[in-house]
Parts: structure tokens; sequence; C-alpha cells
């Protein structure tokens, strides 16, 4: 769940205006020696179904493509704010993909879903020879798991090749009803039992690393806890790692080059990863 409406109102005021403000000038410092930026390639027809794809220019001898989705409660958001992200990872040897998809209230799930599946598919073409880490943070990172775990109308062709999800604050077992603007994102016809992928979790190979803020006063703990604990009961292999001194926007902002040194967001990451790669080419 969410933590109680009043506190979600002014928490999530103040989570849009520091998105842009954070953003804009953690991307005002970030460097961009280390990777080819291709801008807004399309994965579909709408507007929005477009994606930026960071090109390392030190890649990995095995190819590894972290794809990351941006929160903003489902109605907010671009991915030409996450610059800071795609280039904080192209330094260390990955490709990564930023993807916008389409918003609320227009479209409400699983629309954002859907396209994320869309964007995958389009990437693992482009690719084929990358391995894929999905990272989202908050919405983003419901949005991740929802495509691994909730029924799909499209053909997940890239499913083979996720070896990793990174979950960031991500909330994944919550109840929209009675919510105006958590409603806005989903359809009230349908129970969180039929939407969250809290419910839907299955046994399979994917590693998933569940990161929380100390200090997150948006998205409540037990949302990681409670998916965490469904990982788990299907014999997935789940870990969470609490980072402290962060909260719900500085989170994703300490995985920055300019700020990671003073967090373990970022060194947690790919200590991760590495294992996860490792394991699977031993």
């Amino acid at each position: 769940m969410f933590y109680p409406h009043w506190v979600q109102i002014k928490n999530r005021v103040e989570e849009f205006r520091l998105y842009d403000v954070v953003s804009t000038r953690l991307n005002r410092w970030t460097p961009r020696e280390h990777f080819d930026l291709v801008s807004n390639v399309s994965y579909g027809e709408h507007a929005r179904q477009t994606f930026d794809l960071y090109r390392t220019k030190k890649p990995r001898q095995e190819p590894v493509l972290i794809i990351f989705v941006h929160g903003g409660t489902w109605s907010h958001g671009k991915k030409e704010d996450y610059l800071f992200v795609g280039e904080s990872f192209a330094r260390e040897g990955f490709d990564v993909a930023i993807i916008n998809y389409r918003l609320a209230p227009e479209f409400k799930f699983p629309a954002y879903v859907d396209d994320f599946v869309l964007a995958l598919n389009h990437l693992e073409k482009q690719l084929p020879s990358h391995q894929m880490v999905l990272m989202g943070h908050s919405a983003g990172a419901f949005n991740i798991m929802s495509a691994v775990y909730h029924p799909q109308k499209y053909a997940f062709h890239a499913y083979s090749k996720i070896k990793m999800i990174i979950g960031l604050a991500g909330p994944y077992h919550f109840n929209y009803m009675g919510d105006s603007n958590l409603e806005q994102a989903f359809d009230v016809k349908r129970t969180k039992e039929e939407t969250m992928p809290y419910y839907f979790v299955q046994n399979n190979n994917i590693e998933h690393i569940l990161l929380l803020a100390s200090k997150d006063f948006l998205v409540a703990r037990s949302n990681t806890m409670d998916m965490h604990a469904a990982l788990k009961a299907q014999n997935n292999k789940s870990k969470v790692e609490v980072i402290p001194r962060t909260g719900h926007i500085s989170l994703i902002g300490s995985l920055s080059s300019h700020l990671s040194q003073f967090f373990k967001t970022k060194t947690v990451i790919l200590r991760e990863i590495e294992r996860c790669l490792n394991q699977s080419s031993s």
C-alpha cells in the first residue's frame, strides 16, 4: 500500500517537483564522453512509444543491456530526465536503454506494461547478442514486475534474455481504490488481485534485487517485503537491500556518477549484476 491519502498528495506533489529539479541539475553536470546516444527510437506508433539508447564506448566482452523505466505515478516523467542514469552505467561498459511509455490519465493499466513488453521485444531484435537487466524506479519498477509477472496480450519474445530485475522503491502490492490520483492510472473495475504483480509470481531463473530507500515516505516498505516474500515462496532468487540516507527521489539520484561515491546504491547494483553474470557463465 501507499501511505495515507493526505500524505500521498503532499509527497506526490513534492515528488514531481523534485523529479524535475533533481534530474535537470544532475543532467547538467553529467559528462557525455562515455557513450554514443541514439535518441527517440520508436518501438510503436504512439509518440510516447520511444526510447533512448546509450551505447557504451567500452563494451564488455559479453554485451549486457540495462533497460531502465522511470517512475512518476504513471502520469509524469520522460526518458530525457534520466541521462544521468544512462551515463552512469554506460561508463561501466553497459549499453543502456531508457524507455518512455504512455501515461495516465489518458492511458490506464495495462497500457504502460504492454509498452514495456513491446520495447523489450524491439530491443531484443535490435541487439540480439545482449543479455538483459531490467531496472525500474517507483512506478517503473511496477511496470517491470508486471511485464514479467502478469498475463500479457503480446508475445514476450525477449523473456529468455532477462537475467536480472532491479526494483528501486517499487509499489508491487497496494490498493488504488479510493485514491483519485492512483485511480487515474488503473481501471477501478479491476481489483488489486487482478492487477498487482504480487499475485502472479511464477518460478523462473531470473535474479531479483529489490532496493529500499531507508527514508521513503511515499511508497510503503511493505510493497518490497511482500513482493520479496512472494518471489521466495515460488523458489525464485530474491534479495532486499536497504540503502541508507536515501528517500524516494534521492534513491534514484544516488545513481549519478557525481553522487554514487556517497551512497551504496550503484555499488550494490554493479556487484549483483556481476555476480549474476558470473554465475550464468560458469
